[in-house]
Order: C-alpha cells, then structure tokens, then sequence
C-alpha cells in the first residue's frame, strides 16, 4: 500500500457512494458501490483477505478515487454506468464491445419508429435492448407491413401542414402511409396507430387483438367496410405474431426468467421475457468475468446491465439463485416497475421451476456456441484442452495427457494403469498395463515410484518427447513419488499434477494448497474422466489378475483339471462361487461328463 492510498484511507467518509481503484497508469482497474465508504474500502485491506482476485487488484492499486451521492440506489446506478464506461479489469464486464440496439419512437407530432444505438433523452421513447439485431429487424419488418408508420425524415409540424410545405410520397400511393404530411391523417389517428405499436412491443399484442375485433365489428355496423377490411388484415398479421409466442405458464403473469452459467472468462445470462404468460422474446447477453466469482456475483452484474434506464421491468424476475445485494437491486428495480415487483427463487417442482431450468438450458447452449467458436480458432481442437491450459497455466495445450492409478485390495495382487488422451479423446492402443513387482503390501507411493520408473525410464532410452501433461490419480502424496522419480531420471520442463477423490482438488509440486480451478470448468471435467478411465482400467486388470490366481490355486489345484478347463469353467459360469453351486449336468455340458464327475466329487468332499 502506497502513501497515496494510506492518507485516503485514513480520511474515507461515511456516505454512501462509488469508489474507484485506479493503477499506476492511471487506468480504473475497479469499481464499487457502498453504503458506507469507509467501512467497504478498509475492508479490502484487511489482513485476513484471502481471495486471489481481491489480493491482486489490492496490490496493483496505485490510487483510490471517491465519487459520494444521497444514497445507496443513486450510488448502485452511477457504478453500473461507471462499468460500462470504463470496463475496468477487476469488474464483470459486458462482453460485446458495442451497444445492444433499441427501437426507437421518437417524440414527434407524428412519431417515426426505426432502431439505434444511440439513447437520447428527448422524451422519445426506447424499446430493448435487442441482443440479435436480427431479431430486432425482423420486429421492425413488422411493424412496417402491420403499421402505417411514416418512413420519411421530415420535420411534420401544424404549421407545415397548413403551408402545405411537403408533398405525399410514394409510400402514400402504395398505401404504406396514411399521409400525415399533408393532413390527410391528423395527429391524434396517427398517434392511436402508434400506441398500438407500443402495445405490440410491449408483448401486448392479445390485448390488441381483443380490441381491434370489437373495432372491426363497430366498423361493419356502420358499414365502413373499407376500415373493416383494412382491419381485419391487421389482425390477420398480428395473429402470425401470437401463433409464434409460446404460451408457458397458466396463470397468464408477466415476469422475466433469467438463467445464467460461466466457465472461465466468460458468463452466459439467457432472458425469457413472458407477458400475459406467453414467451414473447428471448434475449442473450454475455459477461467477462474472473474465475473467482460466485454464481450470486453473475446474477446481480446481469441484471445490472441488462435492466437499464428504457428496458419495461415486469412485476417478477425469476432465477435460479438469489443474487448479490438482493434488498438493493429489489429496491432499485421496484423504483422503475409500474407494479410491486419481486424476484422469485423456485424451490419446488412448479411451473416457475421448469422455466428457470429451461432458462439455465438455454444459457448452457449459448455458453456452449461461444466455446464452439473458440474450438474453431484453435484448429477444432475440444475447448476442455484451452479451458485445462487457462486453468492450469501450462505454456501450451495439452494435447497428449497420460495418467496413472494403482489399484489393490489389502496389498494383494497390486497392478497399475496408464492411460492416453489425445486432443481429449482416449488413445486406448497406447493403455499400458504394469504388475506391480517391488512392494510388498498396500503402498500407493512406492507402486507409484516403480510404474515411473518403469514407464518413463523407456521414454528417455528411445528418446520420446514427454507428453504436454503427466496426471497421478491421489493427492500430495502420490504425486511427490512420481516427481521424485521424473527428477531422478533428469526429466526438466515437464506439467505434473495430482488429481485427489474427495474433493476433486488439483495439486502442482511444490505446493501444498491445491489450485484454485471452477468445479464449472470443462478442463477440470476432463481431468477427472481421465481420472476415472484410469481408474476403470485398472480396476478391470485387477479384477482379472484376481480371478486369474483364485483359479490356479482353487481350481487347478484338482487333480485332472487344468487351466484351460479352469478359464473355461470361469467365463461361462462367471465365478468359483457360482461353480461350487452348479449341479453335475451344468458342469457336464461345459467341460464333459468326467471333468465333471472329478469337480463334483472334489467340491462334495470339502463340504
């Protein structure tokens, strides 16, 4: 800590407000919110901190900058924006460089309708953020074909009208414009087709529907056929719109459904937006997080981000767990929702609870797609191999992996296996199988030392190349011997790591904490099914080396039955304990009447 930040530590206000950690660049490397200044910045330089993440930015901060406000609501406001400003590096940042797109309705006597990713504040009105600009262009598409919504940028006025300033364009003889410009439709029928577009972007379009069918009868009562028809072909259009949303929950609320998850640097939040209980939109956004976040953290930096000053907040959020600042966000949010809102946690198997799943799913996907494209910028190569290198911090993918386990049971017949992963697919012609010959007892870390010894003393004789990673099934412990061993052999530059059962922990050498690595990681999902192949595999020679000596020394001990009778016998019946059991003629239709007889006669004896 710097004299710099010293001398503000000792003068930190208690006001609420935004605090900013800045490096010795002068570049915000974070910011954040506090209800107490004073009492959040000091504990960020408290003895006890133990995160990696808190650790790193405390050291990296060169100077700390306080901007103070009325309250805690104005102060989660003014860092969401900060973020978005600065993207500092500590923080959890949108993904997307640029903007989401909104539509815009300006505030005009005559309103023109069209997308931007400018926000203005001139009383026009926004609706979004759409995260698929393809999505929003094809809303647009339909409101032009639904809607006589102006195209034109002319600046419409009362007084232009009445100089007939502007003439009708071709929009108006193709019936694509009603023709405000030049009076032929006033103000407040123009306006009304207007509110209609804002109830179809609001997700209102049922309610639409329900009023525009009693204005189309009204209209054939008064034999307005025209208007009926003109009417009628709206509806038309609006029902395309309604047979596409899906309805998902019976009770017919509004709420959105937000689910989240993250691996590494990247987070992926998906939003269903229900109204009326039907799912009108989805929307998509992702974050660029660090590793040492929880899953509250995201949901809170998600919502932040994505419930900006113009985006409707519906009555109910739904997610998956609670998220950071849950009493502040609730208040924030219930400030700009027409209606009491709330955010719900689904507990039970209930209808909220499968959407909030359906969300996850969705959000997993698009997770999925993100590291798709990256898996395409490595050449195809599986993303586990660049989310094992990231979260191992090796110099270069770990495009070969070989991984050890030693199996026993009370010291008898201890065998090992090793096997191969290449590019994260098993390699089962380079599986390796070893009989453990110089320990005698249950000793994990010499039968570990010999299977080194053995197997990479071969490397160095024929002058292999070292695969990118060597993997031991056990802790500290095993992991030591099979160092040892490597450094005995003059081994240099090689990755080891340990893999431990219990609690899934990753250990280097030389350290005696296991590496901090996300239980969400697909790098350490694919340690752990190496792990477990290697385990498989050994366990199926152990169990085969077992049967093996329980034969030789059970069966073949009978005088008259050799071993071929004796692996016969096994491989159709499947254990000894199931031949002492068979009868005479099921023996007999394996092995032959007089085999038989001799096995029958030699069990019956020792009863």
């Amino acid at each position: 800590m710097n004299e710099i930040i010293k001398t503000k530590l000792k003068n930190l206000p208690n006001n609420s407000g935004v605090y900013q950690f800045i490096d010795e660049k002068g570049k915000v490397i974070y910011i954040g919110k506090a209800k107490n200044l004073k009492n959040r910045v000091k504990s960020y330089f408290h003895t006890n901190v133990n995160s990696g993440k808190t650790l790193a930015m405390v050291n990296k901060a060169n100077d700390l900058e306080l901007i103070l406000t009325d309250n805690e609501i104005e102060a989660l406001v003014l860092e969401n924006n900060l973020i978005k400003q600065y993207k500092p590096r500590y923080n959890i940042n949108l993904k997307d460089d640029k903007s989401f797109p909104f539509i815009k309705i300006t505030n005009e006597l005559f309103p023109r309708i069209y997308s931007t990713r400018r926000i203005e504040r001139d009383g026009s009105k926004y609706f979004g953020p759409y995260t698929s600009v393809k999505y929003m262009k094809s809303s647009l598409r339909m409101i032009n074909s639904t809607f006589k919504i102006r195209s034109c940028k002319l600046d419409i006025t009362d007084e232009a009208i009445e100089n007939k300033k502007f003439k009708v364009c071709l929009d108006y003889h193709i019936k694509k414009c009603n023709g405000p410009c030049e009076g032929l439709e006033t103000a407040t029928q123009y306006n009304d087709m207007v509110d209609e577009v804002v109830k179809v972007l609001k997700g209102r379009t049922e309610n639409l529907v329900e009023d525009l069918n009693l204005k189309m009868e009204k209209a054939v009562t008064n034999l307005e056929f025209e208007i009926a028809a003109e009417i009628r072909d709206k509806i038309k259009n609006l029902n395309k719109i309604l047979e596409r949303q899906k309805i998902v929950s019976n009770d017919f609320a509004d709420r959105d459904v937000i689910g989240v998850t993250y691996e590494g640097a990247t987070a992926s939040c998906s939003i269903f937006i229900i109204r009326n209980g039907k799912l009108i939109s989805k929307k998509e956004i992702n974050l660029s997080i660090k590793n040492e976040v929880e899953l509250k953290e995201v949901y809170s930096s998600a919502i932040k981000f994505f419930y900006g000053e113009f985006v409707e907040v519906p009555p109910e959020i739904l997610l998956e767990v609670e998220p950071d600042d849950i009493e502040l966000l609730s208040t924030w949010l219930n400030n700009k929702c027409e209606r009491k809102f709330k955010f719900v946690v689904p507990k039970r198997s209930s209808e909220s609870l499968s959407l909030v799943k359906m969300a996850k799913q969705n959000a997993i996907l698009q997770l999925k797609e993100i590291q798709l494209q990256k898996m395409k910028k490595q050449g195809n190569l599986p993303y586990p191999l660049s989310a094992l290198k990231r979260d191992l911090m090796l110099n270069k993918l770990p495009r070969k992996i070989e991984c050890f386990d030693i199996s026993n049971i009370q010291g008898s017949d201890s065998v090992a296996s090793m096997v191969v992963f290449e590019d994260g697919k098993p390699k089962k012609s380079q599986y390796r199988k070893f009989i453990i010959k110089s320990v005698v007892g249950p000793d994990d870390f010499l039968s570990m030392q010999e299977v080194m010894t053995r197997r990479y003393s071969k490397v160095k004789k024929s002058g292999e190349i070292l695969p990118e990673l060597i993997m031991v099934d056990g802790g500290k412990g095993q992991l030591s011997s099979a160092d040892s061993i490597l450094n005995e052999l003059g081994f240099k530059n090689y990755n080891i790591i340990g893999l431990a059962k219990r609690l899934e922990e990753v250990f280097i050498p030389g350290k005696s904490d296991p590496m901090s690595i996300p239980k969400t990681s697909s790098g350490l999902k694919l340690l752990q099914q190496i792990r477990n192949e290697a385990h498989r595999f050994a366990i199926t020679f152990h169990r085969s080396r077992r049967s093996k000596r329980i034969i030789n020394s059970e069966l073949t001990s009978i005088e008259g039955i050799g071993e071929a009778t004796a692996e016969q016998l096994l491989k159709s019946l499947g254990s000894l304990s199931k031949i002492k059991k068979s009868d005479f003629s099921s023996i007999a239709e394996i092995v032959g009447k007089s085999k038989a007889n001799i096995i029958i006669r030699y069990f019956n004896e020792k009863k």
